[in-house]
């Protein structure tokens, strides 16, 4: 018989990228935190961040700026208040990373180098230059610096390559009241599932764009935060709205490689394959437009043409300057063959980043008590219809600051949770039929692709929406039979963001930001957020 192995803390985080390390580093001042890595402790899509990070460093920007921005963006779907509350802390929150000892490139000047202000970039949607980058390479930077932090931090202890599998809830268990009272995780090292029981649990597990054929994000990216919050009673908003990033590199060796906002924000082209330009025909803004729009416009011209891609194009600037500004992709594009000094990129779009999630408060706290979600995983306001570039990380970093202040205010009066019964596996058996996991990971997809994508119809909708509820009977029959493994927990979660997305999709009778129904192509005049309410 298998040990049950359990684990108690003051605060469960599950989830290792920018949010969740900057919540566990953050409580760990005055608490003892789990933190839950899903793989290594770096596999996020933090990790993998190229542009940078939005904040008013400039003396010529202004707070009001940005938040206009964020608002124009969020195509009338935004909530100011989350809005200017998220720009009116972006400061102090990069200036707690900048102690934390994170390097963000300075402008060259021939005096002191440590006293030289920060190079500010720009990207889509942006009026000024506010976005504070490592290179080409800030996720990696945040990324590597708060992991060292946590690692050696003596209240944190790290499980790494641990999968969260459900929410143990005081409902589930037939206890007074409605509280998290820890997680049931699958340990992929030893293949057993083992108990965590804490006073508070976080969610900062990322999005679900793993539910696309093509996606820029790493292989985690299953939406298992939001699936678990949804299962647990919490209600999940604007899971419409998924933005596809206009460029990713188009090469058979080149696995879901991003190419950066910044390319186009320091002036890049996007080219036909005959060479000629076409953002100009489709807004003012050209090439600096936001990313629904980009994204849209290159969906357009690669069906219009017949074409596997478009390029990206930044040839016409000094090479020393692109190689300084753009390392990684230089780097990475040169190792295919493909010089960027010299030649365009070829580029498709990709899903990128889940713009809804969790529903939360300023604090990050979800409707269910002593739970929270933090960054990509959670829906604040922020983002609304589109997101801005460069202000997901900022969210990570903000929101896991507010999310451990309102922690800290309650811990002492919370009591940890005892008697929580371990997982029961005495009614299930190891699986002989894993083509079933393989095949129905492929049709999800693929039909994600095909009819929830950058641009949809009623039509498509309604059989992406048979197809994943057949999916979902036959992924729980399996679930109900069968040990849990990797796959099996992240085809589980994907099926069912999978219909929370279709859902809020249906709901939508109107074209806004990263949602396109040819159906509806107007916007409506008094748009709100398409709320999701479990009925269990």
């Amino acid at each position: 018989m298998t040990l049950a192995v359990e684990y108690q803390s003051d605060i469960l985080v599950i989830g290792s990228g920018a949010a969740g390390l900057t919540l566990a580093l953050h409580l760990a001042e005055k608490s003892s935190v789990i933190l839950l890595s899903k793989g290594p402790l770096a596999e996020g899509s933090t990790f993998y961040a190229q542009g940078g990070i939005a904040s008013v460093f400039d003396e010529d920007d202004t707070i009001e700026s940005h938040v206009d921005d964020t608002l124009i963006a969020g195509a009338g779907l935004c909530d100011k208040a989350v809005v200017t509350y998220t720009a009116e802390n972006a400061k102090a929150s990069m200036q707690w990373l900048i102690n934390c000892g994170v390097d963000f490139d300075k402008e060259e000047t021939t005096g002191d180098q440590s006293k030289a202000p920060y190079h500010l970039t720009r990207e889509g949607g942006h009026s000024h230059r506010r976005i504070l980058h490592s290179a080409d390479a800030t996720g990696k930077a945040v990324q590597t610096t708060l992991q060292q932090r946590a690692l050696n931090h003596p209240n944190i202890q790290v499980l790494e390559r641990y999968n969260a599998i459900d929410l143990i809830t005081s409902k589930k268990l037939g206890r007074p009241g409605n509280r998290v009272l820890g997680a049931y995780v699958w340990n992929r090292n030893q293949e057993r599932v083992e108990t965590v029981t804490a006073k508070f649990v976080a969610l900062a597990t990322g999005g679900s764009s793993k539910v696309y054929q093509y996606t820029s994000n790493p292989d985690i990216a299953s939406g298992d935060g939001i699936a678990m919050a949804w299962r647990a009673g919490c209600r999940v908003a604007n899971m419409e709205f998924n933005q596809f990033h206009p460029t990713c590199l188009y090469h058979a060796e080149a696995k879901n490689f991003l190419l950066t906002e910044a390319l186009r924000g320091e002036g890049a082209y996007l080219r036909r394959p005959d060479g000629t330009r076409f953002m100009p025909e489709f807004d003012e803004r050209a090439e600096l437009a936001p990313r629904d729009v980009v994204a849209r416009a290159i969906d357009y011209e690669m069906k219009r043409l017949g074409s596997d891609c478009v390029y990206l194009d930044i040839s016409h600037k000094p090479a020393d300057f692109i190689i300084k500004h753009f390392p990684t992709i230089y780097k990475r594009c040169l190792a295919l063959g493909i010089d960027i000094t010299k030649s365009p990129i070829p580029a498709v779009p990709a899903a990128h980043y889940t713009c809804g999630g969790v529903m939360t408060d300023l604090h990050g706290q979800t409707d269910l008590n002593g739970l929270y979600a933090v960054g990509e995983v959670a829906y604040t306001g922020l983002h609304g219809a589109n997101r801005l570039a460069s202000n997901s990380l900022l969210e990570c970093l903000v929101f896991a600051r507010a999310a451990s202040q309102d922690i800290e205010s309650q811990l002492q009066k919370i009591k940890m949770p005892t008697n929580v019964p371990v997982w029961d596996e005495s009614k299930v058996s190891n699986s002989d039929e894993e083509v079933v996991i393989a095949h129905n990971w492929h049709e999800l997809r693929l039909f994600m692709w095909d009819y929830v994508g950058i641009v949809r119809t009623d039509k498509r909708l309604e059989r992406a929406l048979r197809r994943c509820m057949m999916l979902q009977q036959e992924i729980q029959e399996y679930y109900s039979n069968f040990r849990v493994s990797n796959n099996l927990l992240e085809l589980r979660n994907l099926v069912q963001v999978a219909e929370l997305i279709i859902r809020c999709a249906m709901e939508r009778k109107e074209s806004r930001g990263l949602h396109y129904n040819l159906d509806y192509p107007k916007q409506l005049d008094d748009p709100q957020p398409t709320i999701l309410q479990p009925t269990t």
